[in-house]
């Protein structure tokens, strides 16, 4: 499902070279859940923006379901993102002015589903994860647990085979967390991959098996 192969990626910094990943190869198999752990700093967050299509190495190949990732052009790899990835942040990047709906609609706008049937999905992926009667609430008008669940709805939105997620209980409290991991092992469970990074080592042992990365290279797995 998602393969790299001698991957690395490099910045310059005040003179300074900094090596994020450092020859990196890895295979994660469909219907794997993955978490990514390592100290601030271990690349792991680079590992996923280039796992997703959104930062391109400095060398080496990234492969989703056998697709180059990046031997595609621009339009075309934000056309296999669009189609079988989904991202989760910890920032939740929720449009201010839309309401709950209109922000899980904005995936299917951009995928030219007709306005009916965008109603129509996003009111039943924010029924199941509990925001029913939240359809018509703007970011401010919700916690932050219910902010993180509306973007979860979101991300469902185009029905992703893969889902990458970047400390998605990062800010979020025990309660709350409890229920976003239950609800990744739910989609799981439907098949779908996920890698998430994060902090959290109970939020890791959730996951089926565990990398840690140190100095841009994974370090150890189970």
């Amino acid at each position: 499902m998602l393969r790299m192969q001698s991957v690395s990626k490099s910045y310059n910094h005040r003179g300074r070279t900094v090596h994020a990943m450092d020859d990196v190869t890895l295979e994660i198999p469909a219907g794997d859940f993955v978490a990514v752990v390592g100290p601030s700093g271990s690349g792991k967050s680079s590992l996923l923006l280039v796992l997703g299509g959104m930062l391109s190495p400095s060398a080496g190949e990234v492969f989703v379901e056998g697709q180059s990732v990046y031997g595609i052009s621009a339009e075309e790899r934000a056309a296999l993102r669009h189609r079988k990835i989904g991202f989760v942040f910890q920032t939740f990047n929720l449009v201010p002015y839309l309401s709950a709906l209109e922000n899980v609609q904005v995936p299917l706008l951009i995928g030219r589903v007709e306005e009916d049937e965008q109603r129509k999905r996003a009111a039943a992926l924010l029924e199941r994860v509990g925001l029913g009667d939240r359809l018509d609430h703007k970011p401010s008008e919700l916690s932050v647990g219910q902010q993180q669940r509306v973007a979860l709805a979101r991300m469902l939105a185009n029905d992703p085979a893969v889902i990458l997620a970047d400390e998605p209980t990062g800010n979020l409290d025990p309660e709350t967390s409890e229920e976003i991991l239950t609800f990744f092992e739910e989609v799981n469970r439907e098949g779908r991959t996920i890698v998430m990074v994060t902090h959290d080592v109970r939020a890791a042992q959730r996951a089926k098996r565990t990398l840690r990365l140190a100095d841009g290279k994974i370090a150890s797995g189970q």
